[in-house]
Formats: C-alpha cells, structure tokens, sequence
C-alpha cells in the first residue's frame, strides 16, 4: 500500500466526537516520548502531520488522520509522563481506556517501545492488560537506527523472554526507525492485509 494522501480530521477527547463513519482505526500509542509522532510522519511522509516536540507528554488528545480515504490513523496521549498532576494523569488513563476498550472502529492498538531500554513493567502490564480485554495489538520497536543490529536484536528478544511468562503466542513485532523509514512497509502492508481481510 502506499499512502497517497493523509489529512488531520478531529482531535477530542470524547469518544462520542470520533469520526461517526465506520471506517477502521489503527492506534499507535507507547510512552511518552516514543517517538509516535515521528513514526506517524514517516508512515504518511508527512513530516507536519503529526506534532513532534522535545517535551513528553504534548499529546493529550485523541487524534484522527483519514489515509486514502480509507481508514484512520489514530494517535493517542502516552502513558506513563510522570511530570503531569495526578488529576491529569487520571484524565489521560479514562481517556485511553475508553478509547480502546469501547471504540468499536478500533482495528489494530499498535504499541510503540523505544528497542532502546530494557523490558518496561509501564510497557509489560499495558500490554498484559490490552490481552486480558481481548484488544488486538502489534508491538512497533522504535529508533532501531539508535542501536547496532545485535544490540537491537538482544533488547527484541529480551523483551520476548518477559512476555512468553505471561502470553502462550506472541504478538507481532515491528521494528522501526523514522530517521531511515526501516519498517515503514512492513507496516503499511500489515495494515493492508487487514483492510484487505475486513
């Protein structure tokens, strides 16, 4: 697939303002400062579409980008910026919660997890939580350009070792870097295949 146009449509907070048209929705969402706008951009080739900042945490809405028309690609608040009040924390929380437990549109949740650190429990207990509540989900590695390639590979596997102690089968894993578009069709093809399959 490629993407041949991308256009911002709506950001909210509440569900009931999200696109009203049944088109699928692909989420990226991760921790703060990910790298989630970045990746967006590279995926569009876009490098306005999504706003990227130095500060965590400026994504506190949810985001809906129409691609082709087709479906959308959406861009949640992280998780995890421990700067922010604990009343805004919570706000965040329901927000993302409701969005991915009652978001009926809701195709894919892809989780993005900077390859470079070591298995997060923030990152681990998400995931084992989107599994508890059946939500269908693919992990993106990002700034894999940041690591050499058995450096990337270890990180990966490390963080495959933590999740086969609660999951019987793996999610699918991506690794990307929106400096060298690594991942950027495997990606799009992925999500291809589903709208293909719907």
């Amino acid at each position: 697939m490629e993407i041949t146009s991308a256009k911002f449509v709506i950001s909210n907070t509440r569900l009931d303002k999200c696109p009203q048209d049944n088109k699928p929705e692909y989420a990226f969402i991760g921790r703060s400062n990910v790298g989630k706008s970045s990746l967006i951009n590279m995926l569009t080739r876009n490098n306005k579409l999504a706003m990227t900042s130095s500060t965590p945490g400026k994504t506190l809405l949810i985001n809906h980008f129409l691609i082709n028309n087709e479906w959308y690609l959406v861009d949640l608040p992280g998780y995890g910026y421990a700067q922010r009040g604990k009343k805004q924390q919570e706000q965040i929380k329901t927000l993302i919660e409701n969005y991915i437990l009652e978001r009926e549109q809701l195709t894919c949740l892809f989780v993005l997890i900077d390859c470079r650190h070591a298995p997060q429990t923030i990152d681990l207990e998400f995931m084992e939580w989107l599994g508890e509540n059946g939500i269908p989900f693919a992990i993106v590695f990002t700034k894999a350009d940041k690591l050499a390639g058995g450096k990337l590979k270890e990180n990966v596997e490390a963080y495959k070792r933590e999740l086969l102690k609660q999951w019987e089968e793996l999610p699918l894993i991506f690794s990307t870097s929106s400096e060298k578009k690594t991942g950027r069709k495997e990606l799009l093809t992925y999500i291809d295949d589903i709208n293909k399959g719907l």
